[in-house]
């Protein structure tokens, strides 16, 4: 897909690991100049001495309310718009309800629901008073089915998949599309969690994804015509839908 993206400007959060990080590479190969919003300072230099100056880094924490509020006005000071936002930064809590400690829920919430939330409101303005723009959010096949070994971290994806449909109904009179991404496990930092021969059967039976699958679809979801909205693609591994 090389030059589809060419002359777009992306803000990717969560971008210096995982789906984020494929998610960016897959835009810069794609010809978008990337503002890559993460946390961890190191990972961001090393990308950044890889792919040279179309990758702008932002390091943030978005776990702080202040520091939040600061994103899009940054990402707008060094890269002058914004043409598309992944608003992929998230974590994991897994196991049994009773299991799970009430402090790591609230973290994860806070990441998975409320960053999510505040980040597309501070981005919608901008697209709407230019007329276009495109948001994608990192749900989760936990959005569409009861995963009994992850209450906490599925009724997340179930609560951001509402938003993702519900805004998207607002804005695309804006120019403005929204839609989710929706992949079953990808072999991520997130499944640290998972019981390690859970992963490792999963890994034998090839029922995981890789990161850049799923970056794969989003420049799929980006680069229809712009009178398509892909509102939500639900990817897994075939043997993982069995």
């Amino acid at each position: 897909m090389a030059g589809e993206l060419t002359g777009k400007i992306a803000v990717v959060t969560g971008a210096a690991s995982g789906i984020g990080l494929a998610s960016a590479e897959a835009m810069l190969a794609a010809g978008a100049q990337v503002v890559m919003a993460d946390r961890d300072e190191a990972a961001l230099k090393k990308h950044g001495e890889k792919h040279g100056a179309d990758l702008i880094p932002l390091p943030i924490d978005l776990l702080d309310p202040k520091a939040c509020a600061t994103l899009i006005p940054r990402a707008l000071e060094k890269a002058g718009r914004i043409d598309i936002f992944h608003a992929n930064a998230g974590s994991y809590v897994g196991g049994d309800l009773v299991d799970n400690d009430t402090a790591a829920i609230d973290r994860m919430l806070n990441l998975n629901v409320n960053v999510v939330m505040k980040n597309v409101h501070d981005v919608l303005p901008h697209m709407i008073e230019r007329k276009s723009g495109d948001v994608i959010v990192t749900s989760s096949l936990a959005a569409h089915y009861p995963t009994p070994w992850e209450p906490v971290y599925a009724s997340s994806k179930w609560a951001i998949d509402c938003f993702v449909q519900v805004v998207r109904r607002q804005v695309f009179k804006h120019g403005v599309r929204v839609g989710a991404i929706s992949p079953g496990p990808v072999i991520t930092g997130l499944l640290a969690d998972w019981p390690q021969e859970k992963l490792r059967d999963l890994k034998e039976q090839g029922s995981l994804l890789e990161a850049s699958e799923v970056a794969n679809v989003i420049l799929f979801m980006l680069t229809r015509p712009r009178g398509m909205t892909i509102r939500d693609v639900v990817m897994m591994p075939t043997n993982f839908d069995l």
